[in-house]
């Protein structure tokens, strides 16, 4: 499995609907991932979770979103082929009032080797 290491500049974004919908994804997302704009948008996020990722950080990262707040850390994500990315993420919900709707953006950037081997320690023990 070939990794791919975000670049000091690469930030990735999306915004999903409250199913975990992506409605958009920048070009950085696509590009890293490995898919185009129209691949992404309509599908679940999850289409890039990676099958080392607890599902309690998922559940977490629902969770505090949904109570409004703002959720921060370290994700493995895959990549469309079968590669995988680290980021560090921070998702938060955003209010529309025209349309009375939630939705929720991600944006990631790259953490350091030391931050993802923390991360992939403590993700062991949530299996």
């Amino acid at each position: 499995m070939n990794e791919y290491v975000l670049k000091n500049d690469d930030f990735l974004v999306s915004q999903t609907d409250s199913k975990g919908i992506i409605l958009f994804a920048n070009a950085d997302f696509c590009k890293i991932a490995g898919y185009s704009l129209e691949e992404l948008v309509g599908k679940p996020h999850n289409i890039v979770r990676h099958r080392d990722m607890p599902k309690a950080a998922f559940k977490d990262l629902w969770s505090t979103v949904k109570k409004g707040e703002v959720w921060s850390s370290y994700v493995k994500n895959a990549t469309k082929d079968s590669g995988f990315y680290w980021v560090y993420a921070t998702v938060f919900p955003r209010y529309d009032a025209k349309t009375d709707e939630t939705t929720y953006i991600s944006c990631r950037r790259k953490p350091s080797i030391k931050e993802i081997e923390e991360a992939t320690k403590l993700y062991k023990t949530l299996h």
